[in-house]
């Protein structure tokens, strides 16, 4: 083994050696981040479920698989959450390497999602004629399994090439960095999330491209008077808050995990897992709002839902008559309109 690699697991090793120390602080924040992730993705879940019943769009099942690979996000969450109010912990190998490998295909996912919804409104703007004869039921579920699939082999990775794996220290939690190799960050960073990241830049750029060429065309033929160029301003607005907030989210956290790959001296490990992780997961609770709130027919069907359980618990409390004995329940009279104009 040469002398400089020796050196750098040695320094990693001793990096590594310092005690665990819980961190309340660090616990309550994640707890409240699961919580609201878990929230906001489940009812962004039930949401598109009545959408995709009612309308039967193919492209739904895409946003959905975002909210329920989000959704899993939270829930691996809130057992780390669990190890830091329970310190001291020093639980077996195998059970960090399995927890910080559920935690990784759940992130996986939920990037791999980002990527699939965003090819599929790519292939929506290209081909508008003929994505209703592409997107099919099978065309769908091919694409989601392979992504599951996908997810689950960058996250146990480690389990299934023990290289990628380090003895825990005596005396230290559950942790990414102390239960993966780095070279296992470098890989992941190299073979899946850069490539990832630039295709998701070139699909919506291409996008804007075709919607700033749409804007052009319409405003040459003088359909739209003074339209397109607000349309074409929203579109950039869009491609720049979904391209931003994927960017900012993640790319942090990578970046500083190549940096401590590469130079153990330069970058705490500590920083990473408590403040550059947690822009990576504040991603998946930016999703629902991103992809589903902001959508019109989303908007609707969920106020819809919140107007049908608002009549349902009025009815709840109205229909009961010992609970308010003086209230008279019959239905008012109506008058129509052609009476009233008469």
């Amino acid at each position: 083994m040469p002398e400089d690699h020796v050196g750098d697991v040695l320094s990693w090793g001793c990096a590594l050696q310092e005690p665990a120390v819980a961190s309340p602080a660090l616990g309550a924040v994640l707890a409240v981040l699961a919580s609201l992730i878990i929230a906001a993705n489940v009812l962004v879940a039930i949401t598109l479920l009545c959408l995709i019943h009612k309308s039967g769009s193919k492209g739904l099942y895409f946003v959905l698989n975002l909210a329920v690979a989000d959704t899993m996000v939270g829930f691996t969450v809130v057992g780390l959450v669990v190890d830091e109010f329970s310190q001291p912990f020093y639980p077996p190998q195998i059970f960090c390497v399995l927890r910080m490998a559920f935690v990784t295909s759940s992130s996986a996912a939920s990037v791999l999602s980002l990527i699939l919804v965003a090819c599929d409104r790519h292939l929506a703007i290209r081909r508008p004629f003929h994505y209703v004869q592409l997107v099919t039921g099978l065309w769908v579920g091919v694409r989601l399994v392979g992504l599951w699939l996908v997810a689950a082999l960058i996250g146990f990775l480690p389990v299934l090439a023990p290289a990628f794996q380090r003895d825990i220290p005596q005396g230290k939690k559950c942790s990414f960095f102390a239960v993966f190799h780095p070279a296992y960050m470098l890989t992941v960073f190299c073979a899946g999330f850069f490539p990832a990241l630039c295709l998701f830049i070139y699909l919506y750029c291409d996008m804007l491209k075709i919607a700033s060429l749409h804007a052009q065309h319409i405003r040459g033929v003088g359909l739209a008077g003074g339209c397109p160029p607000a349309r074409a301003l929203k579109a950039m607005r869009t491609v720049a808050v979904l391209v931003g907030c994927f960017t900012l989210s993640w790319l942090p956290f990578f970046i500083g995990s190549v940096v401590q790959t590469v130079c153990l001296e330069c970058f705490p490990y500590r920083v990473i897992e408590s403040y550059l992780w947690l822009l990576g997961l504040g991603n998946s609770l930016l999703n629902p709002l991103l992809y589903s709130y902001w959508q019109k027919d989303v908007r609707e069907q969920l106020s819809q839902l919140a107007a049908g359980v608002k009549r349902r618990v009025l009815l709840l409390l109205l229909g009961s008559g010992r609970r308010f004995p003086g209230r008279d329940t019959k239905p008012l009279p109506t008058v129509s309109c052609l009476r009233l104009q008469d």
